[in-house]
Protein backbone atom coordinates (compact mmCIF):
# COMPACT_ATOMS: atom_id res chain seq x y z
CA UNK A 1 0.00 0.00 0.00
CA UNK A 2 1.41 3.39 -1.00
CA UNK A 3 1.74 6.30 1.39
CA UNK A 4 -1.11 8.00 -0.43
CA UNK A 5 -3.34 4.92 -0.01
CA UNK A 6 -2.61 4.82 3.72
CA UNK A 7 -3.38 8.49 4.25
CA UNK A 8 -6.45 8.43 2.00
CA UNK A 9 -7.88 5.46 3.90
CA UNK A 10 -7.51 7.41 7.14
CA UNK A 11 -9.06 10.51 5.58
CA UNK A 12 -12.11 8.53 4.45
CA UNK A 13 -12.60 7.20 7.98
CA UNK A 14 -12.22 10.55 9.74
CA UNK A 15 -13.31 13.26 7.30
CA UNK A 16 -16.89 13.53 8.57
CA UNK A 17 -15.51 14.69 11.92
CA UNK A 18 -13.25 17.34 10.34
CA UNK A 19 -14.15 20.97 9.78
CA UNK A 20 -14.94 21.34 6.09
CA UNK A 21 -11.95 23.59 5.38
CA UNK A 22 -9.56 20.97 6.77
CA UNK A 23 -11.23 18.12 4.90
CA UNK A 24 -11.02 20.08 1.64
CA UNK A 25 -7.36 20.93 2.19
CA UNK A 26 -6.44 17.32 2.99
CA UNK A 27 -8.50 15.96 0.10
CA UNK A 28 -6.83 18.29 -2.37
CA UNK A 29 -3.33 17.76 -0.99
CA UNK A 30 -3.79 13.99 -1.14
CA UNK A 31 -4.96 14.15 -4.75
CA UNK A 32 -1.71 15.87 -5.78
CA UNK A 33 0.39 13.54 -3.64
CA UNK A 34 -1.27 10.65 -5.47
CA UNK A 35 -0.37 12.20 -8.81
CA UNK A 36 3.23 12.77 -7.69
CA UNK A 37 3.56 9.12 -6.70
CA UNK A 38 2.52 8.08 -10.22
CA UNK A 39 5.17 10.21 -11.96
CA UNK A 40 8.51 8.79 -12.99
CA UNK A 41 10.39 12.03 -13.73
CA UNK A 42 11.67 14.44 -11.07
CA UNK A 43 10.34 17.58 -12.79
CA UNK A 44 6.76 16.32 -12.53
CA UNK A 45 7.18 14.76 -9.09
CA UNK A 46 8.59 17.95 -7.63
CA UNK A 47 5.89 20.08 -9.24
CA UNK A 48 2.99 17.94 -8.03
CA UNK A 49 4.51 17.64 -4.54
CA UNK A 50 4.74 21.42 -4.34
CA UNK A 51 1.11 21.73 -5.47
CA UNK A 52 0.19 19.30 -2.67
CA UNK A 53 2.05 21.56 -0.23
CA UNK A 54 0.26 24.58 -1.64
CA UNK A 55 -3.12 22.87 -1.25
CA UNK A 56 -2.31 22.22 2.39
CA UNK A 57 -1.19 25.69 3.48
CA UNK A 58 -2.35 28.37 1.00
CA UNK A 59 -4.33 31.24 2.50
CA UNK A 60 -6.44 34.01 0.97
CA UNK A 61 -4.93 36.47 -1.47
CA UNK A 62 -5.30 39.46 0.87
CA UNK A 63 -3.02 37.76 3.40
CA UNK A 64 -0.62 36.86 0.60
CA UNK A 65 -0.33 40.49 -0.45
CA UNK A 66 0.09 41.66 3.14
CA UNK A 67 2.66 39.16 4.37
CA UNK A 68 4.18 37.46 1.33
CA UNK A 69 4.17 33.77 0.49
CA UNK A 70 7.37 32.85 2.32
CA UNK A 71 6.11 34.33 5.58
CA UNK A 72 2.89 32.35 5.27
CA UNK A 73 4.44 28.96 4.64
CA UNK A 74 7.08 29.51 7.32
CA UNK A 75 4.30 30.28 9.80
CA UNK A 76 2.48 27.15 8.63
CA UNK A 77 5.59 24.98 9.11
CA UNK A 78 6.16 26.41 12.61
CA UNK A 79 2.59 25.50 13.52
CA UNK A 80 3.11 21.94 12.32
CA UNK A 81 6.28 21.57 14.38
CA UNK A 82 4.41 22.71 17.51
CA UNK A 83 1.70 20.06 17.14
CA UNK A 84 4.14 17.33 16.08
CA UNK A 85 4.08 15.39 19.35
CA UNK A 86 5.95 12.44 17.84
CA UNK A 87 8.70 14.67 16.37
CA UNK A 88 8.17 13.29 12.88
CA UNK A 89 9.47 16.43 11.17
CA UNK A 90 12.43 16.64 13.52
CA UNK A 91 13.31 13.05 12.68
CA UNK A 92 13.22 13.79 8.95
CA UNK A 93 15.51 16.78 9.45
CA UNK A 94 17.90 14.81 11.64
CA UNK A 95 18.01 11.76 9.37
CA UNK A 96 18.50 13.74 6.16
CA UNK A 97 20.59 16.70 7.26
CA UNK A 98 23.95 15.18 6.34
CA UNK A 99 22.56 14.02 2.99
CA UNK A 100 19.85 15.72 0.95
CA UNK A 101 19.42 18.76 3.20
CA UNK A 102 23.12 19.60 3.36
CA UNK A 103 23.34 19.17 -0.42
CA UNK A 104 20.40 21.52 -0.92
CA UNK A 105 21.81 24.19 1.41
CA UNK A 106 25.21 24.00 -0.31
CA UNK A 107 23.80 24.37 -3.84
CA UNK A 108 24.09 27.96 -5.05
CA UNK A 109 21.78 27.33 -8.02
CA UNK A 110 18.74 27.28 -5.70
CA UNK A 111 19.88 30.26 -3.64
CA UNK A 112 17.90 33.31 -4.74
CA UNK A 113 20.79 35.67 -3.93
CA UNK A 114 22.96 33.83 -6.44
CA UNK A 115 20.54 34.80 -9.19
CA UNK A 116 20.21 38.30 -7.76
CA UNK A 117 23.97 38.62 -8.27
CA UNK A 118 23.76 37.46 -11.88
CA UNK A 119 20.94 39.96 -12.44
CA UNK A 120 23.17 42.74 -11.15
CA UNK A 121 21.14 43.46 -8.03
CA UNK A 122 23.80 42.47 -5.48
CA UNK A 123 27.55 41.83 -5.45
CA UNK A 124 29.35 38.49 -5.64
CA UNK A 125 30.45 38.93 -2.04
CA UNK A 126 26.86 39.43 -0.91
CA UNK A 127 25.52 36.22 -2.42
CA UNK A 128 28.44 34.22 -1.04
CA UNK A 129 27.86 35.78 2.37
CA UNK A 130 24.18 34.80 2.16
CA UNK A 131 25.14 31.21 1.36
CA UNK A 132 27.58 30.97 4.27
CA UNK A 133 25.17 32.65 6.68
CA UNK A 134 22.28 30.31 5.84
CA UNK A 135 24.48 27.24 6.28
CA UNK A 136 25.77 28.52 9.62
CA UNK A 137 22.25 29.40 10.77
CA UNK A 138 20.90 25.99 9.84
CA UNK A 139 23.77 24.19 11.61
CA UNK A 140 23.09 26.21 14.75
CA UNK A 141 19.35 25.56 14.48
CA UNK A 142 19.97 21.82 14.14
CA UNK A 143 22.24 21.89 17.19
CA UNK A 144 19.49 23.66 19.16
CA UNK A 145 16.81 21.24 17.90
CA UNK A 146 15.06 24.16 16.21
CA UNK A 147 13.32 22.16 13.52
CA UNK A 148 11.11 25.06 12.42
CA UNK A 149 14.17 27.21 11.64
CA UNK A 150 15.87 24.45 9.64
CA UNK A 151 12.66 23.87 7.67
CA UNK A 152 12.28 27.59 6.99
CA UNK A 153 15.79 27.76 5.52
CA UNK A 154 15.27 24.54 3.57
CA UNK A 155 11.95 25.66 2.11
CA UNK A 156 13.42 28.97 0.99
CA UNK A 157 15.63 26.89 -1.35
CA UNK A 158 12.76 24.67 -2.42
CA UNK A 159 10.77 27.83 -3.15
CA UNK A 160 13.51 29.14 -5.44
CA UNK A 161 13.46 25.87 -7.38
CA UNK A 162 9.68 26.05 -7.47
CA UNK A 163 9.90 29.52 -9.02
CA UNK A 164 12.41 28.35 -11.60
CA UNK A 165 10.11 25.55 -12.74
CA UNK A 166 6.68 27.18 -12.43
CA UNK A 167 7.76 30.44 -14.07
CA UNK A 168 9.52 28.71 -16.95
CA UNK A 169 13.03 29.45 -15.74
CA UNK A 170 14.15 25.85 -16.29
CA UNK A 171 13.97 23.33 -19.13
CA UNK A 172 12.06 20.10 -18.69
CA UNK A 173 14.43 17.17 -18.15
CA UNK A 174 17.44 19.49 -18.37
CA UNK A 175 20.83 18.10 -17.39
CA UNK A 176 21.64 21.49 -15.86
CA UNK A 177 19.47 21.12 -12.76
CA UNK A 178 19.29 17.35 -12.20
CA UNK A 179 21.16 17.26 -8.89
CA UNK A 180 19.22 19.96 -7.08
CA UNK A 181 15.94 18.73 -8.52
CA UNK A 182 16.64 15.17 -7.37
CA UNK A 183 17.69 16.29 -3.87
CA UNK A 184 14.70 18.62 -3.47
CA UNK A 185 12.25 16.02 -4.73
CA UNK A 186 13.63 13.39 -2.37
CA UNK A 187 13.15 15.59 0.69
CA UNK A 188 9.69 16.78 -0.36
CA UNK A 189 8.60 13.16 -0.80
CA UNK A 190 9.41 12.61 2.87
CA UNK A 191 7.95 15.84 4.22
CA UNK A 192 4.62 16.19 2.36
CA UNK A 193 2.99 12.99 3.68
CA UNK A 194 3.99 13.97 7.23
CA UNK A 195 2.48 17.43 6.75
CA UNK A 196 -0.83 15.88 5.68
CA UNK A 197 -0.74 13.44 8.59
CA UNK A 198 -0.07 16.23 11.08
CA UNK A 199 -2.96 18.27 9.72
CA UNK A 200 -5.26 15.31 10.31
CA UNK A 201 -3.79 14.89 13.79
CA UNK A 202 -4.50 18.57 14.42
CA UNK A 203 -8.11 18.57 13.30
CA UNK A 204 -9.01 20.90 16.19
CA UNK A 205 -6.52 23.51 14.99
CA UNK A 206 -7.55 26.47 12.86
CA UNK A 207 -6.24 25.92 9.32
CA UNK A 208 -8.15 28.68 7.59
CA UNK A 209 -10.35 28.70 4.54
CA UNK A 210 -8.81 27.43 1.28
CA UNK A 211 -8.04 30.11 -1.32
CA UNK A 212 -10.76 28.60 -3.52
CA UNK A 213 -13.41 27.15 -1.20
CA UNK A 214 -15.50 24.17 -2.24
CA UNK A 215 -18.74 25.34 -3.86
CA UNK A 216 -21.54 22.82 -4.08
CA UNK A 217 -23.60 23.70 -7.15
Amino acid sequence: MSIYDQLKARHRQERDSYPQNLSVRVHRALSWLNKAEQCTDDDSRFTFLWVAFNAAYAQDFEQKQQFGERFRYQKFLSKLVKIDSNNLLSQIVWDNYSGDIRAILSNEFILQQYWDFHSGRITEGQWKESLAFAKSLSNRALGNSNTAEVLAILFSRLYTLRNQIIHGGATFDSSANRKQLRDCTNILEKIIPVIIRLMMDGQNQIWGEPVYPLINS
